[in-house]
């Protein structure tokens, strides 16, 4: 688990508009990044749509969403939500294991791998300011504007 203080992984994921998105090409400005499961589920539309809404209170702080769908399919949930801000395609999962949210799930009995809803805030410096693991899509923004101080 990542703790503040400790440089953010690396990121180079895919965008629903089939760009490369890197975290290095941020520097010098905040990141929010949150881990969210599957595009158009509830919790996901929640939390994706709250960001949205307090886009406009966060300044210069980027956010971005990534998750284990393929780009087509973040360009369908951005298109329906109006989302605003890059989602990032991570199917083989690799940033989810570097930031410590690939993990062992279980619905209805079944066991499986899948994302743990957490999010970040990345400083200016490329280091983790705040990580929050097992948040909900309703903390999400809460959180992100506490620690920004608004």
């Amino acid at each position: 688990m990542l703790t503040p203080g400790q440089p953010a992984p690396d990121i180079s994921l895919t965008n629903q508009h089939g760009e490369t998105v890197e975290l290095n090409t941020y520097r010098g400005r905040r990141v929010m990044i949150f881990f969210y499961p599957k595009a158009n589920t509830p919790g996901c539309t929640q939390q994706a749509c709250n960001l949205r809404d307090i886009a406009g209170q966060v300044g210069g702080t980027a956010i971005l969403g990534i998750s284990p769908d393929k780009p087509a399919a973040q360009k369908k949930f951005d298109d329906k939500f109006g989302l605003g801000y890059p989602l990032l395609a991570d199917t083989e999962h690799a940033v989810a294991e570097a930031y410590g949210v690939w993990k062992e799930k279980s619905m209805y009995g079944k066991k499986y791998m899948g994302i743990e809803r957490s999010a970040f805030l990345v400083g200016a410096d490329g280091t983790v300011e705040h990580a929050w693991y097992k948040i909900s899509p309703a903390d999400t923004p809460r959180k992100l504007l506490e620690a920004l101080g608004k």
